[in-house]
């Protein structure tokens, strides 16, 4: 995938959206491609926070482990952007997310990630809305599968 259509992906991102193309280049640039075939791990639940990523291509579910059961609660394919959460936080990682198809992604390290939110602060109230959704989706898979039990 060239440099291009990497920030064409990043602009699709909500809380990218705003930020000037040039800029979004020199995200692009300063990340890592990966790829992961299906059944890979891009990350597990309980693993250190290390990077986000952002999906270029492909499809994964997002899991929970809640004792013996795993719960998917998304559904994330191009222009989703995971694990933004463990690295704002320091924590270990709230979910595994595991590839369906062959993923390409942007892994973005913690450092170029932060050095960005101080740069736009914007950028900073825009992972906090996608925060509040994605625990409100969350909560409601939680109660219909706690109903269902």
């Amino acid at each position: 995938m060239s440099l291009k259509l990497e920030v064409q992906t990043l602009q699709r991102v909500p809380m990218f959206a705003n930020i000037e193309a040039a800029r979004l280049k020199l995200l692009a640039f300063a990340s890592e491609r990966v790829s992961f075939p299906p059944g890979d791990i891009l990350f597990r639940q309980g693993d250190d926070s290390d990077a986000a990523y952002v999906i270029l291509k492909g499809q994964a579910n997002v899991n929970l482990n809640s004792g013996d059961q795993v719960i998917t609660v998304a559904s994330i394919g191009e222009g989703s952007f995971v694990g933004e959460m463990g690295i704002i936080s320091d924590t270990p990682r709230t979910a595994t997310i595991e590839a369906v198809e062959e993923i390409e992604a942007l892994r973005i390290s913690r450092d170029v990630f932060i050095n960005m939110i101080k740069e736009f602060p914007m950028m900073a109230l825009e992972v906090m809305k996608e925060l509040v959704s994605r625990i409100e989706n969350t909560n409601a898979k939680l109660a219909a599968v706690s109903r269902k039990g």
